[in-house]
């Protein structure tokens, strides 16, 4: 399609938006209920989307060929088979789209929910969800497709269920064949391709402490005789001489693992533990470490850091992992730095770099990452409907 109308539903800081927009589409109506996405979708598209779609009649939106929405996942109701499709429906955020489409007939939707959504309430929420737009008259894929950033080449593992429908009752039997031709594989990409290597803002610069606490568990990663591990090290159970009965196999396993490094490595361990003062100034949940890069790389410093409630986890500097409301904001260890906001938009394919219309982030970083986290990736978004609109 050259030139199309849609309309931007749950619609964010409007990824969904950058994607039609690319695609040659005009936005005519956007929905969204988070006060601070409001502010930055005016600022980056001129018009409020500062409307929230139970308290809009669907007669009172206006025409369009693409609907898009980022819908929230939420359970259906389980009522008996006299019961419609509708009224299992009805009460949730999915209803506002069924309700739209009853009414338009719009020729193409691009749905978009989180990975599980396909398993969510035991299957029942994804089947509703396909009944409910083969009873509208839309063809939509024979499976559920997902899609990540990094099949595209882009640096981050982000699996999301798209949903793409098509107005066709009359060929309604006849599942969408939507193609996205080769995947890129996950170890071809490199996240140095989104990040600034001359980013001087000292804000996004880890803390001493940090520094410190990374440059002990590199020291021990360098000096023990195990270069893959493949278990959680935890240092508080190096020395145990506990009982193991009645502890779950799983806390059990992970014990003699711990005890056996250390014994291979007793010499080693107790000078580093001497060194570090057996990690007294260490944060509790800093005397956990996970390396989860094999043999690819040497050193902590090579790789991407995350500093989890579950201890420090070290990845491979291919992808970073899902961006989800950057809870955790990770590390780049080889500028001994957090993600950057402007990096963090660009995992999420927004045209920050654009000259003529960049997209402007929140001046609020909080607000900023935690807007790119909940956002749909662009790219995927406008291949996924570039897809659709080729299909057959």
């Amino acid at each position: 399609m050259e030139k199309f109308k849609f309309i931007d539903l749950f619609s964010g800081i409007g990824g969904f938006h950058q994607a039609m927009e690319q695609l040659g589409g005009k936005c005519v109506f956007a929905s969204e209920i988070d006060k601070f996405c409001n502010a930055q979708y005016e600022r980056n598209y001129g018009m409020s989307s500062d409307i929230n779609i139970r308290e809009v009649k669907e007669t009172d939106i206006p025409e369009h060929e693409v609907l898009c929405a980022g819908f929230p996942c939420q359970a259906f109701s389980k009522a008996g088979k006299q019961a419609g499709l509708e009224d299992k429906t009805r009460g949730t955020l999915f209803f506002e789209i069924v309700r739209i489409l009853k009414h338009h007939h719009t020729p193409y939707i691009v749905l978009e929910n989180v990975r599980n959504l396909v398993s969510h309430d035991n299957g029942n929420t994804w089947r509703i969800i396909q009944e409910s737009l083969r009873e509208l008259g839309y063809r939509t894929t024979k499976d559920p497709l997902i899609l990540s950033p990094h099949y595209f080449g882009i640096p981050q593992i982000r699996e999301r269920v798209i949903i793409l429908g098509k107005y066709d009752p009359e060929n309604i039997d006849e599942p969408l064949n939507v193609d996205f031709g080769k995947y890129k594989a996950k170890e071809a990409n490199s996240i140095y391709d989104v990040l600034d290597e001359d980013e001087s803002d000292d804000s996004y610069r880890i803390s001493e402490y940090e520094e410190m606490v990374l440059t002990a568990w590199d020291e021990f990663y360098q000096g023990i005789n195990l270069k893959v591990i493949g278990f959680p090290v935890w240092a508080d159970y190096f020395k145990y001489k506990g009982s193991l009965e009645g502890l779950p196999d799983w806390k059990a396993g992970f014990i003699k693992k711990n005890v056996k490094l250390y014994e291979e490595n007793k010499e080693f361990i107790d000078s580093w533990l001497k060194k570090y003062k057996n990690l007294k100034g260490f944060t509790a949940t800093h005397h956990k470490f996970e390396w989860q890069c094999g043999e690819n790389i040497s050193s902590i410093w090579e790789g991407v850091i995350q500093f989890r409630p579950s201890g420090i986890r070290v990845k491979m500097p291919n992808n970073f992992q899902a961006l989800v409301a950057m809870v955790q904001i990770p590390v780049i260890g080889k500028y001994k730095r957090r993600l950057s906001v402007k990096e963090a938009a660009r995992l999420q394919s927004f045209p920050v770099d654009n000259t003529e219309k960049p997209f402007l982030p929140d001046d609020n970083r909080q607000q900023a990452y935690k807007q790119f986290g909940n956002s749909v990736n662009v790219e995927v978004i406008r291949r996924a409907a570039e897809a659709l609109f080729k299909s057959e």
